[in-house]
């Protein structure tokens, strides 16, 4: 007997969800696609990019060459874009918009993940600082250069929005560049050009995505921390969020084994704070009634959200990771490494930029970083944050251990 095919669930497009064929457009104007809409031309550009494709060998937590099976930046951000796909289906959400957003939403980070990024901010405080999220921009609108009309990838404005402003309102506290509270340098230079409307919350397509990056990584850190043994399966009865669904699992499947146990508690911890995130967003949605994706912007607070309840659970949850695993010492013994060699890497190369590649010994002298150290230091940090972690290792390794 043939089973009947039984169609996708995909509701109607809401009235709040962005559309495609409203598009404000790209910086740089191109003519339309033939086969594709804006938003999926968006993605398909992010996913061939080079950053990209360097996310495959970037620290989530652990330094990529410790284990072939821990989250990498690639492998997150793949898992980020399925639960935002997810969810933004669920609420007739423009599917192609929101994966283009979570895709492309962790492109900014360094090698070593945050520990990297503290590092390069550290060495970078007398030249503007670094943060991952303004280096996304960088990536997204300067430094991809395959096409031969325009640096970067030339991305709809609602993207370049959604990655700019996916965790909420852009607002500087300081006028003065050269404050901490200033808008970080390549986003302040591009919102110049292009107004991206940095006071106003994200569109819808945005804020799901940020919600699903919390989901993600609270649920596959948790899961990376179980496998590399940095806690147990019983600590996590401390947590209220857990317990219940661990027990659960261990009543419905007793004697199951580790991996299947975790496995198991970890993809019904994912489905309820799905589950969670489109009822909240629902019921703020009635509340609100927004009739376009300028009215969502426009609400005065996020319309994708967890409940306050599950919200406290997400934080309990973070802590926790904090407490037993990002603090770990085994962590804290890699990501001191990761620590020196980043900034070993940016004394050497501000003081000696000869010992640049040759390509970017070449853009430097262009760009009159030769004499202006402020236009040296942000081309080192481009050339350092794009590392993966085993170029990085192997850099230092030639610049630093000839000897040995």
């Amino acid at each position: 007997m043939t089973l009947p095919i039984v169609p996708l669930f995909r509701p109607e497009p809401a009235a709040f969800a962005t559309s495609a064929a409203r598009t404000r457009g790209r910086l740089f104007p191109e003519a339309d696609s033939r086969t594709r809409t804006p938003f999926q031309r968006d993605r398909d550009r992010v996913v061939h990019s080079g950053a990209f494709r360097k996310l495959k060998d970037k620290t989530q937590v652990f330094v990529s060459t410790e284990g072939d099976y821990y989250r990498t930046r690639l492998t997150h951000s793949l898992e980020v874009a399925q639960i935002a796909r997810s969810i933004a289906r669920t609420l007739g959400l423009d599917e192609d918009l929101t994966e283009a957003i979570a895709l492309a939403h962790d492109l900014g980070h360094t090698c070593f993940g945050h520990a990297g990024e503290e590092a390069l901010n550290e060495a970078m405080a007398p030249y503007g600082g670094f943060a991952h999220n303004d280096q996304t921009l960088r990536i997204l609108t300067r430094l991809e250069r395959r096409y031969p009309d325009f640096d970067g990838l030339n991305l709809t404005w609602e993207t370049l929005e959604g990655v700019v402003k996916h965790n909420g309102p852009v607002v500087p506290t300081s006028a003065d560049a050269a404050s901490p509270g200033a808008l970080p340098p390549t986003l302040a230079a591009f919102n110049a050009i292009w107004d991206l409307e940095l006071r106003t919350y994200a569109g819808p397509e945005a804020q799901v995505a940020a919600l699903a990056d919390d989901i993600a990584y609270n649920n596959h850190d948790m899961d990376d921390g179980l496998r590399a043994t940095l806690f147990s399966l019983d600590d996590l009865n401390e947590l209220p969020l857990i317990e219940p669904v661990l027990r659960d699992v261990r009543r419905h499947y007793p004697g199951l084994d580790r991996t299947r146990l975790i496995h198991e508690t970890i993809r019904r911890l994912i489905g309820l704070m799905v589950e969670d995130v489109v009822a909240e967003t629902r019921r703020r949605l009635a509340l609100v009634r927004p009739d376009c994706a300028a009215a969502v912007r426009h609400a005065g607070m996020p319309l994708v959200e967890f409940s306050e309840p599950m919200r406290d659970h997400s934080q309990m949850v973070r802590a926790f990771l904090k407490q037993h695993m990002y603090r770990h010492y085994k962590v804290n013994r890699v990501m001191s490494k990761a620590r020196r060699v980043v900034r070993d890497l940016f004394v050497l190369l501000m003081a000696e930029p000869n010992c640049l590649p040759t390509d970017w010994q070449h853009d430097l002298a262009v760009q009159g970083g030769t004499t202006d150290a402020s236009v040296r230091a942000r081309l080192i940090a481009d050339y350092i944050a794009g590392m993966t972690d085993r170029y990085a290792l192997g850099e230092h390794s030639r610049l630093f251990d000839m000897g040995s």
